[in-house]
């Protein structure tokens, strides 16, 4: 029996933390500072990488790419999270929540495929250094970029129509603070386990795959370095690898918590905040972590600032 709505365009309400008013409030105050550090931290990282020759290397073309995707990512929700958190108005047009839901999934696909990427990439560079300048080389880096974008695209067009097909009848209140996939499978008044299943299949391609496929290649990368005699030379590897790996515990610590968590309250309000991390916090700690851990990116910072400084003092 198909379930017929009389308004399948409506309003939504995202539900967010309304139990705790006071919450919101503090909230606001935090992810306003968040996705201000997000903004200018990743302007940077791109403008750097692509002012200093120094840095015109796979690895700081991927550094790049990951920074402009976080931009995108955190502004495809924290605006309208921002609104939602500071007054009563809690609403999202339909088109608002399909557009966000549309974004959201591409991006986040998109950076789940990079982060493997990025991985690949240090493999290459510590397992097999003779080598890396041909295998990596600039028309490699760029269709495996595009691979990653594009690979993200087909995920969300994919799942996002299958998702807003779901008839929404008895109530348009998302128990969620953005539109995405599991919030709206949990608000159809219908049967989702078409849409269950393909979530779970998704999850499994683009969660538990790429993380098999990093540890991997880090597992690798530890043995190479652990060959190298030079302390110096281990520190350096050892630095730029830590940093990757932090990336990717953040990232995918608290989007596997989302994805693959169970079906019970505890879990789904836990999920806020996990959803709160990963889309407000970690998109600002990216530049900081490869900028305080790679002298590279601090030595160019530093370059970059004398040029601004001898510029406006010509």
């Amino acid at each position: 029996m198909t379930t017929v709505c009389n308004d399948s365009h409506g309003d939504f309400i995202l539900l967010g933390f309304s139990d705790k008013p006071y919450l919101e409030k503090t909230l606001f105050g935090i992810i306003l500072i968040f996705y201000c550090l997000t903004i200018a931290g990743n302007i940077v990282i791109v403008l750097v990488s692509m002012k200093d020759p120094k840095l015109h290397i796979p690895m700081y073309f991927f550094l790049s790419n990951l920074s402009v995707l976080d931009l995108c990512f955190t502004s495809s929700c924290v605006p309208q999270m921002l609104i939602n958190f500071w007054g009563p108005e809690k609403t999202i047009s339909y088109t608002g929540c399909a557009i966000q839901l549309y974004v959201f999934m591409w991006l986040g696909a998109t950076e789940c495929v990079l982060l493997v990427i990025m991985a690949v990439d240090r493999y290459v560079a510590v397992c097999h250094p003779l080598q890396y300048t041909t295998v990596m080389h600039s028309r490699v880096c760029l269709q495996l970029a595009l691979l990653a974008w594009g690979t993200g695209l087909l995920q969300s067009l994919i799942q996002a129509p299958a998702t807003l097909q779901l008839p929404f009848c008895s109530h348009r209140i998302v128990d969620d603070i953005v539109c995405e996939v599991p919030a709206l499978i949990q608000l159809s008044s219908t049967d989702t386990t078409y849409n269950e299943i393909q979530m779970s299949i998704a999850s499994a391609i683009l969660l538990v795959v790429p993380l098999i496929i990093i540890l991997s290649s880090y597992g690798a990368i530890t043995r190479a370095v652990l060959r190298i005699k030079s302390t110096s030379g281990q520190k350096k590897a050892f630095g730029t690898c830590t940093s990757h790996l932090l990336v990717v515990s953040l990232f995918y610590g608290t989007v596997t918590g989302v994805y693959l968590q169970p079906k019970n309250h505890y879990a789904h309000e836990r999920g806020k905040f996990l959803t709160l991390f990963y889309t407000v916090v970690t998109p600002s700690l990216n530049p900081l972590i490869y900028t305080l851990r790679n002298k590279e990116v601090k030595g160019a910072l530093i370059r970059l600032g004398r040029r601004i400084w001898d510029s406006k003092n010509k």
